[in-house]
């Protein structure tokens, strides 16, 4: 099983519906964070290096994380998935997204 983190800003809507949708999913274990200070799970370095796959949801996450965890970034995989900040916690088009963007990294 891969160890997967998904990255949001805050970890309100859109990385922890990503947590979710793949809690129940054989194939992984997951957890999600955010980038912000405000965040309701900020990310930390535990986070980073028990993750064997980062997926952020926009570029800015992913610099972000470069920033402040480079060290511990040297050999991890982050993929941006390109999803913007419009959608609520499990909203049905942002689990179709999530679902689009993520099944071809986990095959």
């Amino acid at each position: 099983m891969k160890n997967i983190l998904f990255i949001c800003s805050r970890n309100q809507w859109r990385s922890p519906t990503a947590e979710k949708i793949y809690s129940k999913d054989d194939r992984v274990n997951v957890r999600s964070a955010g980038t912000s200070p405000s965040a309701r799970k900020t990310v930390n370095v535990k986070d980073i290096e028990w993750a064997e796959l980062i997926f952020v949801m926009e570029h800015k996450h992913k610099e972000r994380l470069k920033s402040t965890f480079s060290r511990q970034l040297q050999y991890k995989k982050i993929i941006v998935l390109d999803i913007s900040d419009e959608y609520r916690y499990m909203d049905e088009e942002l689990v179709k997204l999530l679902k689009t963007s993520v099944e071809e990294y986990l095959k």
